[in-house]
C-alpha cells in the first residue's frame, strides 16, 4: 500500500490545529486513516505546541511511507528525521 504521512486540519477559523495522520495515498485527501501520529497546534498559546509519537513515525517511515512537504518541516523541526537518517529504531 502506498501510504503517506500529512497534515489534516481542524479547528475554526483563524484557529487551526492540524493532526499527523498517516493515509493511503491513492485516496482522496479527507479519506480513512489509517493511524495517527499526533498533534501540531500552531496557534497554541505562548508558543505552537507540536506532539508526535516518534517511535509510531519512525516505524511508518521505515516501512516506506512519503511525507507531505508540511509533515516534513514538523517532523524534522520535532527530530523525526535525524533519527531516521541515523538509523534509529
Amino acid at each position: 500500500m502506498a501510504t503517506v504521512i500529512r497534515m489534516q486540519r481542524g479547528g475554526r477559523t483563524h484557529t487551526p490545529y492540524y493532526r499527523v495522520v498517516v493515509m493511503d495515498s491513492r485516496q482522496r485527501a479527507c479519506g480513512r486513516v489509517i493511524d495517527d501520529l499526533g498533534i501540531y497546534h500552531p496557534c497554541a498559546k505562548p508558543e505552537p505546541q507540536i506532539e508526535v509519537d516518534k517511535q509510531k513515525a519512525l516505524a511508518w517511515l521505515y516501512k516506506g511511507a512519503q511525507l507531505s512537504d508540511t509533515a516534513r518541516t514538523v517532523l524534522s523541526n520535532h527530530g523525526v528525521l535525524a533519527a531516521f537518517a541515523e538509523g534509529k529504531k
